[in-house]
């Protein structure tokens, strides 16, 4: 599968050459880890990890390209579907520890 999604990642068509960097840098994140959105940004060449963020907001991917591995740098989990608390973030809460189980 992770094949698979790497090259469905590189053929899209409806995501900037930005979004690609981002998801198929984040594709590279072992299951059950995480890395900071700080990290992400620089593993790509990038000095901001809030566009990081806001490429993983729109993540068409998901779980598949699996942006609820990214936290924020101080440990907490940041955010995930474009929300920093609520259902979205329990989703996220509730991936991370299906994961860390696995």
């Amino acid at each position: 599968m992770c094949d698979a999604i790497h090259e469905r990642v590189r053929r899209a068509t409806d995501i900037t050459e930005f979004q690609r960097r981002v998801y198929l840098a984040l594709l590279d994140v072992p299951m059950g880890e995480t890395i900071t959105y700080g990290e992400l940004a620089r593993r790509i060449g990038c000095r901001s990890a809030q566009a990081v963020g806001q490429a993983l907001k729109r993540n068409p991917y998901a779980p598949a390209v699996p942006c609820h591995r990214v936290i924020a740098a101080d440990g907490t989990l940041g955010g995930y579907n474009g929300a920093r608390e609520g259902a979205e973030i329990e989703r996220k809460r509730t991936l991370l520890m299906a994961e860390r189980k696995a």
